[in-house]
């Protein structure tokens, strides 16, 4: 029900958009989330909006990170990146209590 897109190569300093774009329609999710997985560690959120558009950023991200979203897409706007933001970014909604989650989006950022 979720895909990704919008992943890419950029260089430090860089931004990107992410689209996390449903088959339906987004606002039947309870929150859409974005986490990310970098080589060697855990999948982490780094980005989360709920329905009435309560944002919610993690520390490493906030300030450079942000939500706008459509009747069938959420996304995320990234910015000011740097290399420790290369990983696969994952998108994850939520309805009650069941979880979709994307096939991810590589974003690699080069120093």
């Amino acid at each position: 029900q979720l895909m990704e897109s919008g992943g890419g190569l950029v260089q430090a300093g860089g931004s990107l958009r992410l689209s996390c774009t449903s088959s339906g329609n987004i606002f039947d999710f309870n929150d859409v989330a974005w986490y990310r997985q970098a080589p060697g560690r855990e999948r982490e959120e780094v980005a989360r909006i709920n329905v009435v558009g309560v944002r919610t950023f993690a520390d490493c991200v906030r300030g450079r990170f942000t939500f706008s979203r459509t009747q069938n897409t959420v996304y995320l706007d990234l910015r000011s990146l740097q290399p420790e933001d290369t990983g696969v970014y994952y998108c994850r909604g939520r309805i009650i209590s069941r979880t979709y989650w994307g096939q991810g989006t590589q974003v690699t950022v080069s120093s």
